[in-house]
C-alpha cells in the first residue's frame, strides 16, 4: 500500500475529502504494492478506490475521470530495497566514519533505477519481480552488470547468485524493457578477455540494451587493495581500447558510439575527454561519462564571455579536474583567465585519489581558502552541499563564506550562470 504524504490544490483527491496519512490499499481489486503500482494502475479512467483511513475508518470511493488525469495524491516514499550482495569493490565499504547517512544506504532498488537512473544488479528479483518489470513497461533501466561470465560476476558480487544476468537481460529486452549497462573495471577481475567476451554478449542483445558504459573502480583510502587496486594508467588505456573498438562496430552497425569510456579512465589514463561528439544525446551523464566535457564546455563559455578576463576568481575543484581547467585556460584567447585561480582541493577524509566534487569535504575547503586569495568570488560546484547547504563532513556553508572572507562564495554547476549572478 502507499500512504498519502500530499494532496495537490484543486484536484479529484482534494475534491473527495482524501486526508494526508490515509492509505490506499487496492485500486480495482489489485494491492497497491508502491508508488510505482499507484501510478500504473490509477491511469485507468474507471476506478474503484479502497483505502483506510488514519483514525482505522475504511473506504470505498468509484471514481470516473480522463485516462490522462491524475488523482493528485502525492505518495510518501518507499522504502527503498538495500542491497545484499558484497561487490568486492563495495562503495559503501570505502566510506569513512561520520560522513552523510545516506551514504551508507546499500540501495539496489529497480524503482530507483527507473525514476532516477541508478544502476541494479538485478539480484534481489525473482521471476515475478523480472515479469513485473515487463509488465509495467518499466523502461528504460541501468544494470551492472559488470561481467557476463557466470562465474566472474558471482566472483565480483560477492556472492553465489547473479550469474544468470544474461539470462535476465534477455528477458527484459524480449519483453520489451530497455536497458543500459555499466562495467565497473577492476583490473584482474573483469579486464581483458572478461570485458572483451561482456562486450560481445551485451551487443547481441540486440538494439535494447541502448548502451554500455565502462566505469573505473572507485576506491577510497579506506577500501583501496582490499582486494581491488586501482587501474594503472596503462590498465585504463587497455579498457578505452577495448571501447573504442566497439564503438567502432556500433557506429557502423547502429550510428551511434553505444559504448562509452567514463571520464575518469580518460583522466587516469592522462588523456584528454572525448570532444561532445563522442557522446551522442549525453544520456549518461550521471554515470560519469560525458560530465568532464560538459562542464569544460561551459568553462570554455564563460572564458569567452570574460567571466574571468579581469576579477580575481578561484575556482575550487579535484586535482584532476584542475588539470582539465588549466588546459582549457591555456588554451583560451590571450587574458581570457587574467583574473582566474584554479585551487586543487586534496580530500584527506576520502584520500587524495579521490577527486569527486560531490565528495569534497567543507574543511578542505576552508583550508585552501585560508591558503590562499584574497578572491572576488569563489566557486564551487552544488553537488558539494546537500538540500540543508551542509558539506560532507558536516561544515556548513556560512563556514565557507567565512573563511572566503569578502569574496562572494557562489555555489553553481554552470559557471556562466554563477558569475552572472
Amino acid at each position: 500500500m502507499i500512504t498519502i504524504e500530499s494532496i495537490n490544490p484543486g484536484s479529484i483527491a482534494e475534491a473527495l475529502e482524501l486526508r494526508v496519512g490515509t492509505r490506499i490499499v487496492r485500486i480495482n481489486g489489485e494491492v497497491v504494492r508502491d508508488g510505482i503500482d499507484f501510478r500504473f494502475l490509477e491511469a485507468d479512467p474507471r476506478l474503484e478506490v479502497e483505502a483506510s483511513e488514519p483514525d482505522g475508518g475504511r473506504l470505498l470511493l468509484e471514481i470516473e475521470k480522463d485516462a490522462a488525469e491524475l488523482l493528485g495524491i502525492v505518495p510518501a516514499p518507499d522504502p527503498v530495497r538495500e542491497c545484499a550482495n558484497k561487490c568486492v569493490f563495495c562503495f559503501i565499504d570505502g566510506n569513512p566514519a561520520g560522513v552523510r547517512r545516506s551514504l551508507y544506504l546499500r540501495d539496489d532498488d529497480f524503482r530507483l533505477s527507473f525514476a532516477y537512473g541508478s544502476y541494479v544488479t538485478l539480484t534481489n528479483l525473482g521471476p515475478r519481480g523480472i515479469a513485473r518489470l515487463i509488465e509495467q513497461r518499466l523502461s528504460p533501466l541501468y544494470v551492472s552488470v559488470h561481467a557476463t561470465e557466470p562465474w566472474v560476476r558471482e566472483r565480483i558480487l560477492g556472492v553465489a547468485r547473479g550469474g544468470d544476468v544474461m539470462e535476465r537481460l534477455a528477458q527484459l529486452v524480449e519483453g520489451g524493457v530497455d536497458v543500459h549497462t555499466q562495467v565497473v573495471l577492476c583490473p584482474g577481475w573483469n579486464d581483458g578477455p572478461h570485458l572483451d567476451r561482456t562486450v560481445e554478449d551485451l551487443w547481441g542483445l540486440g538494439e535494447r540494451v541502448r548502451s554500455l558504459s565502462v566505469v573505473p573502480v572507485g576506491l577510497t583510502r579506506h577500501n583501496a587493495h582490499r582486494p581491488v587496486r586501482p587501474l594503472s594508467p596503462a590498465e585504463a588505456d587497455a579498457g578505452i581500447a577495448a571501447v573504442e573498438a566497439a564503438r567502432a562496430r556500433a557506429s557502423g552497425a547502429r550510428g551511434f558510439g553505444w559504448a562509452y569510456a567514463g571520464d575518469e579512465l580518460y583522466l587516469i589514463a592522462g588523456r584528454p575527454v572525448p570532444a561532445s561528439a563522442y557522446y551522442d544525446d549525453e544520456p549518461l551523464l550521471e554515470n560519469g561519462v560525458g560530465a568532464v566535457r560538459a562542464t569544460t564546455r561551459d568553462f570554455e563559455v564563460a572564458l569567452a564571455a570574460g567571466a574571468f578576463r579581469e576579477r580575481g576568481v578561484a575556482v575550487l575543484t579535484g586535482a584532476r579536474m584542475a588539470g582539465v581547467f588549466r588546459d582549457a585556460a591555456e588554451r583560451a584567447a590571450p587574458g581570457a583567465a587574467g583574473g582566474l585561480r584554479v585551487l586543487p582541493v586534496p580530500n584527506r577524509l576520502f584520500g587524495a585519489e579521490v577527486t569527486a566534487a560531490g565528495l569534497m569535504t567543507g574543511r578542505d575547503a576552508v583550508d585552501a581558502l585560508r591558503a590562499s586569495g584574497p578572491f572576488d568570488a569563489v566557486l564551487l560546484p552544488s553537488t558539494t552541499l546537500n538540500g540543508d547547504g551542509v558539506f560532507i563532513d558536516d561544515v556548513t556553508r556560512e563556514e565557507v563564506e567565512r573563511a572566503a572572507g569578502s569574496a562572494r562564495v557562489l555555489f553553481a554547476d554552470s559557471f556562466s550562470d554563477a558569475l552572472a549572478a
